[in-house]
């Protein structure tokens, strides 16, 4: 049985290749996030993983905030942006309450660990999941996007991708900021659902979305004609982002 911690590391370098060295998707992404952030504008990364976000932004002249729990991901994102001073590392979970939770680690494919175990049982029977592990939990620390904000001020954008647990993320957020995204899936459409709601009730009134890493966004629409886009998206699609916008 190999090691886990060469798993690991295979699992690293498994997300460096995907996220990293195709520059037509880089252009693509600078192009999404410039209709959000501006030079000087201050963004957080929720969900950091290997840090292609972080990237973007800083393309973009944005200092950025970027929070990620897993110990090998914060250790690489620490070899790739620590010496940077626009952008400040925070090795936590966010959610609805400040405290402490479990992270379930997929140790092969660290981009889908999670502290939901709500998304791990949906993904046990769902078509294009298969084979997919969560081998070891892990204790990591939890703060809140209103405390992120308190510390570090109100930024222009915020992306959330913490694999099922964003609704819970949007319930420690009470300041609206002028935009935000966050992920959604095909196996808990609820979770997105919720999401769109929960950002309805702070004041967002415009919604688009970008399938998987397309970087393309489509028309704006109105929060219920997003919430019913979502619910006939075939399950093939299997994820997005769905962006928000405040007046």
């Amino acid at each position: 049985m190999m090691p886990q911690s060469l798993r690991t590391a295979l699992g690293v370098l498994r997300s460096l290749r995907i996220y990293y060295g195709h520059r037509a998707r880089a252009c693509a992404m600078d192009a999404l996030y410039a209709q959000f952030i501006a030079p000087g504008d201050l963004a957080f990364d929720i969900g950091a993983h290997v840090g292609d976000r972080i990237a973007a932004f800083r393309r973009l002249g944005a200092r950025v905030v970027a929070v990620e729990p897993q110990p090998a991901l914060y250790r690489t994102l620490s070899l790739l942006f620590g010496r940077y001073t626009s952008v400040t590392l925070i090795a936590t979970a966010i959610g609805r309450t400040v405290g402490a939770g479990q992270m379930m680690v997929n140790i092969d494919n660290p981009t889908i660990s999670t502290l939901s175990k709500d998304f791990i049982a949906a993904s046990r029977t769902a078509a294009g999941w298969e084979g997919e592990s969560w081998q070891r939990s892990i204790e990591v620390p939890v703060t809140t996007l209103d405390a992120l904000i308190d510390a570090h001020g109100l930024p222009a954008f915020i992306k959330l991708d913490i694999e099922g647990f964003e609704a819970e993320a949007l319930a420690g957020l009470s300041h609206p900021v002028p935009a935000l995204s966050f992920e959604f899936t095909t196996i808990q459409r609820d979770i997105g659902l919720a999401c769109v709601e929960r950002c309805t009730a702070l004041g967002y009134t415009r919604f688009n979305s970008a399938l998987g890493e397309s970087q393309a966004l489509g028309e704006w629409r109105d929060a219920g004609t997003m919430a019913a886009w979502l619910t006939a998206l075939p399950h093939a699609a299997n994820s997005g982002d769905i962006y928000a916008r405040r007046p």
